[in-house]
């Protein structure tokens, strides 16, 4: 008698999808519950400051999800994991090194061989002596006229800016992505300085990785592979400030909230404040040789930095830090400003009147929907043209729509892909 032939299996059952609100409400269920999640080794969940491992967090969603409180999450830790969470828009790190309890001495002993060169004291990297001055003409000036032609905003909305620069010392300039942001803070810095001098403007743009050691000091390898002592781009600034104390100088941050801010200034916080300017309030750093004089933040330094909106993966800002700003909202302008601008570049009047008036009801839509909100507001630097003539104004305004606002649009409502092809249709139809 043959044996009996073995069942097939059963399919696996599908699992249930991963959304970005599913993981959002795992989060804050963690977070009222005080839950004692197991620790992950190697990558963490960041989300508002706060540090969760991955698959744990992935694990609670996919019981949400499920309905079943002893569902498993089926990926593994690792790169599966994160990159489910990745594709959600949250931002995952390698953990921060802690160090385990009694290794304190073994630390002592490996920092000991940064100081090569027996007891004498560590060398300080100084400041090349190469002049800052261009070696060519002077910079061209630049005037509130020049900059009113290449800005869409009002003289009203730049005097409001600049008059925020000048009492408080720090702007910050906050809106969606696209608002022209980075552009503006350029022409404020150009107006404050007179002239397009970028021997005394420094852009500097902060990221995951950016830390004090780069920001303000820390130490770092030279040729010889010896660790110096070596300042960075804040205090070589103000060294160059306090140097020429006549004129202005623009430290420019983009991307401000992208990196983890309160580490990156330090205790150089107070510091940045309009009346705690000068050597009467001068600090000394961490790293810096017991001989070595406190550092100050001069008084005629300024500084301008961005903030997006719309990245929700990223830490809000530290509020101590905010206090500190002036803020500046930019909005989208999609008014008569960039339709005169399409016309310039010879795009015909109506097509850029009906372009205009229907974005201006599209971001209505984004500000409109409960799971966006005006900060995912579409930016008007999309459709500022290149410089000069465009051949093909309308070709032109399709490659921006398909290749720029449809990705975008298919990722805001990636869960409603019919509200995005609708919405995409009406911007299409203004072309027809």
């Amino acid at each position: 008698m043959a044996p009996p032939r073995p069942k097939p299996a059963e399919p696996a059952a599908p699992t249930a999808p991963l959304t970005r609100e599913l993981v959002l409400r795992a989060l804050r269920q963690i977070d009222r519950a005080g839950a004692a999640l197991p620790p992950s080794t190697v990558y963490e969940l960041v989300y508002r400051g706060r540090r969760y491992p991955p698959r744990a967090v992935a694990e609670w969603a996919h019981r949400l999800a499920t309905g079943d409180a002893a569902a498993r999450w089926p990926h593994p830790a690792g790169t599966p994991t994160n990159t489910a969470l990745e594709a959600l828009d949250f931002t995952i790190s390698t953990k921060r090194p802690v160090l385990a309890p009694g290794h304190a001495a073994d630390a002592a002993e490996s920092a000991d061989g940064l100081y090569l060169g027996g007891p004498e004291p560590m060398p300080v990297a100084a400041e090349p002596k190469a002049k800052y001055a261009p070696a060519g003409p002077p910079p061209a000036p630049y005037a509130k006229a020049e900059a009113l032609a290449e800005l869409l905003i009002s003289e009203e909305e730049l005097d409001a800016a600049l008059a925020g620069l000048a009492r408080r010392r720090n702007l910050l300039l906050q809106g969606p992505p696209g608002t022209g942001k980075t552009f503006l803070a350029r022409r404020l810095a150009w107006l404050l300085l007179g002239a397009r001098d970028e021997s005394r403007l420094e852009l500097v743009q902060f990221h995951p990785s950016y830390g004090y050691e780069d920001f303000v000091l820390g130490f770092r390898p030279d040729a010889q592979g010896q660790f110096r002592l070596v300042p960075g781009v804040l205090p070589l600034l103000c060294q160059r400030a306090a140097a020429d104390p006549a004129r202005p100088y623009v430290l420019v941050i983009d991307e401000l909230n992208r990196g983890q801010v309160a580490r990156i200034f330090g205790e150089l916080l107070g510091l940045l404040e309009a009346d705690k300017r000068g050597p009467a309030h001068a600090l000394r750093l961490p790293y810096a040789p017991p001989d070595a004089p406190r550092f100050f933040v001069p008084d005629n330094l300024f500084v301008v930095a961005t903030l997006n909106l719309a990245d929700r993966s990223l830490s809000p800002l530290d509020y101590a830090l905010r206090r500190r700003f002036a803020v500046v909202e930019l909005r989208p302008q999609f008014g008569p400003r960039l339709g005169a601008l399409l016309a310039a570049h010879g795009v015909p009047t109506a097509l850029a009147g009906r372009l205009t008036a229907r974005l201006t009801a599209l971001n209505q839509t984004i500000s409109d929907d409960p799971g966006l909100g005006p900060e995912f507001a579409l930016g008007h630097s999309y459709f500022v043209p290149p410089p000069g003539p465009l051949p093909n104004a309308a070709e032109w305004l399709r490659l921006v729509i398909d290749q720029e606002i449809a990705p975008l649009l298919a990722d805001y409502w990636r869960d409603e892909p019919a509200t995005a092809a609708a919405q995409l249709r009406k911007l299409r139809g203004v072309l027809e």
